[in-house]
């Protein structure tokens, strides 16, 4: 479960290879052996966590190139984290 707290920082875990599909990102877990399709969103988001980027600073990236109110692109953003993190495929730092 994502903690609401904003300065909180994740990053991709080691060991998924990523590519892009006609403006979707798409990627394979090595360590569990399955596909996932971020979407472009997701793909977005993906892209910023290659290194250690808390919460906040996530949703003011992805506000200042998309058209979102800050309250929805919260919400999107801890909910991609949460199955993120359910499949292991990104990291907390303290």
């Amino acid at each position: 479960m994502i903690t609401k707290q904003l300065d909180t920082k994740y990053s991709q875990s080691p060991g998924n290879i990523v590519s892009d599909m006609d403006g979707e990102k798409v990627m394979l877990s090595v360590a569990n052996g399955k596909y996932y399709n971020l979407g472009e969103l997701g793909g977005e988001i993906w892209e910023l966590m290659k290194e250690p980027i808390t919460i906040q600073e996530l949703v003011t990236k992805l506000q200042s190139q998309y058209n979102v109110d800050q309250t929805d692109c919260l919400s999107h953003v801890t909910d991609f984290l949460s199955q993120l993190l359910e499949q292991g495929l990104v990291s907390i730092h303290s």
